[in-house]
Formats: structure tokens, C-alpha cells, sequence
């Protein structure tokens, strides 16, 4: 009994620990990946997930599970869980299934962003109401914040004599652009950051 314990914790180990050393490649070489056909799929689903991908990452995740050997279904059907609530901005389902499959839940910052890209983009999944409060939602803010721009160049400019509103206008949106490129670039960082952490993660798990 316990050689056969062993037997089926080595066979565990090599498909879901194989997912940090597969998380290097490309897509195009996880597809053509036989070996670790199961691993190679969950990370694809895991990748179309963080392009907020549902469809894909179902798709993905359903080759993983029938490659899958039976004992290692479970973890797997827990990753599919987590990457398709964050593929369809299900914060609350995501914070749950992180908890389940026993790597730590994303932050309340995360969660907070989540909802909101949840709002302003909804998944296409969402009804026609949704899509267009989004849609709504996504004319607002970006007035909101082109506004919060022109005031804060406005603002800065009083002491040097001020600007023309031309002039105002270009350096607030200049302005805006920046700080969206830099919280984006920080953001996609952030979030590889934490799948290379979730994947580690999961490989301690897979090798006990």
C-alpha cells in the first residue's frame, strides 16, 4: 500500500510540478507540449484568463482535465474555478477559489480593481444592460479623469503665470496617458508577479 502511495505521489508530481518549469514557454510550444499535455493546457487557460478570455481559458482548461490523470483532476478543476472567476471579473468567486485551491487570495486592492474592470467591461457573458452601463461607466471616467488632468496642470501652472486652455488641455491629457501607462505597466507586473508566485505554489503542493 505504501509503495503504491508513493507511485501515485510521484505520478502527481510530474504533471503539476512540470508547471513551473513549462511556465517559460511560449503558447505555441505549450500547444505542441505532449509530455505534460494536462500542465501545458492549465497554463494556457491560466495566460487566456489574464486576458480576461473566458471562452479560451474554458476551452484550455476542459483539454487539461481530459489529459489529466484522476488524481490531479481535483487541483485542476480548482484552477479552472480561480482563472475563470478572474476571466469574468467574479472578485468575490475569486478570492473563494483562491482559498480552495490553497495559494494566497489576491489582495483587497486586487479585488477592488477587479470589480471595477467587472463594471466597466463586463464579460460577454453579461446581459445588453450590463454592456451598456459599462460602456456608460467607461465615458464617464475617462471624462472624470480628463478633467482631473486639466485641473491638476492648471493647478501646477498658477505660480509660473499659468497656461492657455489649449495648452492646458494638451498637458492634461499627456498627463493622464502617462500615469495610465505607468499604473498599467505596474499593474501587468503585479499580477505576473502573482501567478509566478501562484504557480510556485502550486508545485510545493504538487511535490509534497
Amino acid at each position: 500500500m505504501a509503495k503504491q502511495q508513493r507511485t501515485v505521489r510521484m505520478e502527481s508530481k510530474s504533471q503539476l510540478a512540470a508547471m513551473q518549469q513549462l511556465e517559460s514557454k511560449s503558447d505555441e510550444e505549450l500547444e505542441a507540449e505532449t509530455r505534460f499535455r494536462a500542465a501545458a493546457q492549465a497554463i494556457l487557460g491560466a495566460r487566456a484568463a489574464e486576458r480576461y478570455d473566458a471562452e479560451a481559458a474554458r476551452a484550455h482548461f476542459k483539454r487539461a482535465l481530459t489529459a489529466a490523470r484522476p488524481q490531479e483532476r481535483m487541483q485542476l478543476r480548482r484552477m479552472a474555478d480561480a482563472s475563470l472567476a478572474l476571466a469574468e471579473r467574479r472578485a468575490g468567486d475569486l478570492k473563494v477559489a483562491a482559498q480552495r485551491l490553497g495559494v494566497e487570495a489576491p489582495s483587497g486592492r486586487q479585488l477592488f480593481g477587479l470589480r471595477v474592470m467587472g463594471l466597466v467591461a463586463p464579460p460577454k457573458s453579461a446581459g445588453l444592460v450590463a454592456r451598456v452601463r459599462g460602456i456608460l461607466v467607461a465615458i464617464a471616467t475617462v471624462v472624470a479623469i480628463l478633467l482631473l488632468g486639466f485641473g491638476i496642470v492648471k493647478l501646477v501652472a498658477l505660480p509660473f503665470g499659468g497656461l492657455s486652455l489649449d495648452l492646458s488641455i494638451f498637458y492634461g491629457v499627456v498627463l493622464v496617458f502617462v500615469v495610465i501607462g505607468a499604473l498599467a505597466f505596474w499593474g501587468r507586473r503585479r499580477q505576473r508577479a502573482a501567478v509566478a508566485k501562484r504557480d510556485a505554489q502550486l508545485a510545493a503542493r504538487a511535490g509534497r
